[in-house]
């Protein structure tokens, strides 16, 4: 067991078999981290055999030089899992990773190099949509890849890390559905950074998983603002006017179709927190 990991990959996973195994072992095929590195398996909730399938790759985990927990926690909850996570971590460098998102290589080395500074410091690596198999999917995407916000400076959807001045900006992680981007907004775009290295970060499948998702996004965003209103305005993300509307609908009118409808029917019906994988 490595004594004071430089890394600590926390992984919130419920109900998460059929991803588990390709997120870890992609972690094992990571570029060396300086200083060694841990993944933190916490599985939240699990009816299924996500925990034992994270204890099974044991052996290919220390073959790659990593540290390997399993946490079991009843309670599905992904704060709870986040701050069980935390508990157990050693390194000074945080990186929380969704179950469902496979790095490249080059990111976990990237992300500790780029939190490498004296203050605190938020990064993220660029993320990619796989392609979807449903038709109405891989629509969606390729419009919500070109919206404001993936624009930005590291948008942290599935992957986000912190250097240890970063991680003391905030305490336990609040029960929120928008984890990532109440961490996010702890830090001005000065002091987010985002490394070229990729990762897959999966959308769902089919119109009513993206609508299911987006309500739980929309909900998310209004769980932030009755917290602490003055968060979102860190978000500094481009203004998108009528004239940048306009060139999304004529560059890829499908696309604007789709994300149109899937605007409508939550607009229609807000609310629903409930988590779904939709994949």
């Amino acid at each position: 067991m490595l004594k004071d990991p430089a890394l600590s990959v926390i992984i919130p996973a419920s109900n998460e078999a059929g991803w588990i195994g390709a997120c870890l072992a992609a972690l094992w095929r990571s570029d060396p981290v300086p200083g060694g590195a841990e993944a933190i398996v916490v599985a939240n909730g699990c009816r299924d055999a996500t925990a034992d399938l994270a204890r099974a790759q044991a052996t290919a985990a220390a073959a790659a030089g990593w540290d390997l927990s399993v946490i079991e926690r009843d309670e599905g909850s992904k704060p709870g899992a986040l701050n069980a996570g935390d508990a157990a971590a050693r390194g000074g460098v945080r990186a929380y990773l969704d179950a469902d998102c496979v790095v490249s290589p080059g990111v976990m080395a990237g992300l500790v190099a780029a939190l490498a500074g004296e203050g605190a410091l938020y990064a993220g690596a660029t993320p990619v949509i796989p392609r979807p198999k449903s038709a109405l999917s891989r629509a969606y995407a390729r419009l919500w890849q070109r919206l404001p916000f993936n624009r930005t400076v590291a948008p942290g959807y599935g992957l986000f890390a912190v250097n240890l001045a970063g991680r003391a900006r905030w305490g336990a992680f609040p029960p929120l559905i928008s984890d990532d981007t109440y961490v996010r907004l702890q830090f001005l775009p000065g002091e987010r950074r985002q490394i070229a290295a990729r990762y897959d970060w999966p959308l769902p499948e089919g119109f009513a998983a993206l609508v299911k998702v987006r309500r739980r996004q929309d909900a998310g965003m209004a769980e932030i603002a009755a917290l602490d209103p003055g968060l979102l305005q860190r978000e500094a993300k481009p203004a998108l006017g009528k004239a940048g509307l306009a060139r999304l609908a004529l560059g890829d009118p499908l696309g604007f179709a789709a994300y149109a409808a899937v605007l409508v029917a939550v607009r229609r019906r807000p609310g629903g927190a409930e988590f779904t994988r939709g994949r």
